[in-house]
């Protein structure tokens, strides 16, 4: 199996597991906090995951990162918004990988998401394997598709 092959699976068999352990969780708590809401559960929401080219990561580091961006983006919303984690959740989880060229570009695009109100984290690498201890991979931002896509509209699929 080719490398990307394997990516492929590993972030499928990733995602199958989220939707499973997602879906069998239930609230019916009001949003709160200062997130973008799914307004009434109408509009499709999405999941960026932009990650750094310059890095030269390895597919595996990749999925490592965009799992940890996946993840704190799905606990601040389950702590900020239920109700539009809900919404995500039923209405298929779309995520879409993308790239940026370096640092920079990523915490403009983090600050961009912040101020449109969207959930934007960026992973920082603890340093362990292949990348400097502190440096930023990968940003999850979740949000209504329109607003992930002002702030991801052009970027490239990764």
């Amino acid at each position: 199996m080719s490398e990307a092959g394997g990516l492929a699976l590993l972030v499928g068999a990733s995602l199958a597991v989220g939707y499973y352990f997602g879906a069998t969780r239930r609230s019916s708590r009001p949003p709160i906090g200062g997130l973008a809401s799914s307004q009434d559960n109408e509009e499709d929401w999405k999941l960026a995951l932009v990650v750094r080219t310059d890095l030269k990561m390895t597919t595996g580091k990749i999925a490592a990162q965009c799992s940890h961006a996946t993840l704190a983006c799905y606990k601040d919303l389950l702590t900020m918004d239920k109700q539009s984690l809900r919404h995500w959740e039923k209405t298929g989880q779309t995520k879409v990988t993308l790239r940026c060229n370096n640092q920079e570009e990523l915490l403009a695009l983090q600050t961009q998401a912040q101020s449109l109100k969207l959930c934007a984290h960026s992973i920082q690498d603890a340093g362990r394997t292949q990348i400097a201890a502190g440096s930023r991979t990968v940003l999850g931002i979740l949000g209504p598709v329109r607003l992930v896509n002002q702030v991801t509209g052009i970027l490239r699929l990764l």
